[in-house]
């Protein structure tokens, strides 16, 4: 039987733990079905394949010139914050489109690794945690790619001040030149809002958010989160994308809801009647306490493009996710050497 050791994926594919994991699943499936695990190999040879393609390509941030055009970090980033989000990633450099790509294949590679282990579960303790295990890993890359998508989605956005903009692009830019880089390692905080929000199924109740607030604190949110949106200062628009943050709706759709609850002459109602009221399935984003990131992540991209449609038709409600307010203060926040110095009072 051939193993995979953790010095067999090269270092900058995955990291320490996630080399651990691999290494475990793969015994697991070499043992119980070995056709299985040399689809798995043949995943980590593509896996290993795409990064020599990214470790390949110049870095970013070094100055370069094509066309007698001098092309340098400060003139990426002048590029990148004016982009509109309509030449999707034919505006991105190459190496910003291999880094993706790279991305989505590690997680299909870490849904591969779970669908063949799964198949070998046997009822035993270590196969659960080891599933438990792979689950996580590819979580937190779900989560780094939709960080990504989220710093891309406010480059688009006209209410963003140009600083902000500028900070955003500045992350992406070290996103794109270390593909190991993980959502841990840029944006904390977010993942552990998506992280407790994947443990979280919402009681709808009486819509007052109450209940999925609390639960998200019993979940280890961080608790900046939790004040950011529970401050007096807070815009109706924040208020509102921070609904949809916990009932897993769009405005439209909690408007809906509430009109169809005072027709009814109700005061709370449960998820198969919110279902049907809204007229689509409600989706949770745990099940049996293990995190569905792929379900966090639809949710994600529902909110993502009502924002984007009230933003060009000017229909009321927030602009951004909730997320997108979120990470607008937090690089508001982020001390940056690269900002102009304050001048001093005269």
């Amino acid at each position: 039987m051939m193993s995979l050791s953790a010095e067999a994926v090269a270092v900058h594919v995955l990291d320490r733990h996630e080399s651990e994991v691999v290494d475990q699943a793969l015994r697991v499936v070499a043992a119980k079905a070995p056709k299985d695990a040399q689809i798995l190999r043949d995943l980590i040879d593509q896996l290993r394949q795409t990064n020599a393609l990214i470790e390949g390509t110049r870095p970013l941030r070094s100055p370069t010139a094509l066309g007698g055009e001098g092309r340098t970090e400060k003139t990426l980033i002048e590029h990148l914050i004016k982009l509109d989000g309509l030449s999707g990633d034919l505006e991105l450099p190459l190496k910003a489109t291999l880094s993706r790509t790279f991305l989505l294949t590690k997680i299909m590679f870490l849904r591969g690794f779970m669908k063949a282990t799964n198949a070998c579960h046997d009822g035993a303790r270590e196969i659960d945690s080891l599933l438990h295990d792979l689950n996580e890993e590819l979580a937190q890359s779900i989560y780094t790619l939709l960080c990504e998508e989220l710093f891309l989605a406010m480059l688009r956005k006209a209410d963003i001040s140009m600083r902000i903009k500028r900070r955003a692009a500045d992350q992406l830019i070290s996103i794109w030149d270390d593909a190991t880089m993980e959502i841990d390692d840029f944006a904390p905080l977010l993942e552990s809002a998506w992280h407790a929000r994947n443990r979280v199924t919402s009681n709808f109740g009486c819509l007052l958010g109450a209940t999925e607030t609390s639960r998200l604190a019993c979940e280890d949110c961080s608790p900046s989160v939790l004040e950011f949106f529970a401050r007096d200062e807070r815009s109706v628009d924040e208020a509102q994308a921070f609904e949809e943050f916990l009932f897993n709706m769009t405005t439209e759709e909690l408007q809906v809801l509430r009109k169809a609850m005072r027709d009814a002459g109700l005061t709370a109602v449960t998820r198969p009647w919110a279902a049907q009221a809204i007229g689509r399935q409600l989706e949770d984003l745990e099940h049996s306490r293990e995190i569905d990131a792929m379900a966090l992540y639809r949710s994600y991209n529902r909110r993502q493009l009502a924002a984007d449609y009230r933003r060009m038709s000017g229909q009321p409600g927030p602009r951004r996710t909730a997320e997108g307010y979120l990470m607008v203060h937090l690089l508001d926040q982020q001390p940056d050497d690269r900002d102009p110095p304050t001048p001093p009072p005269t």
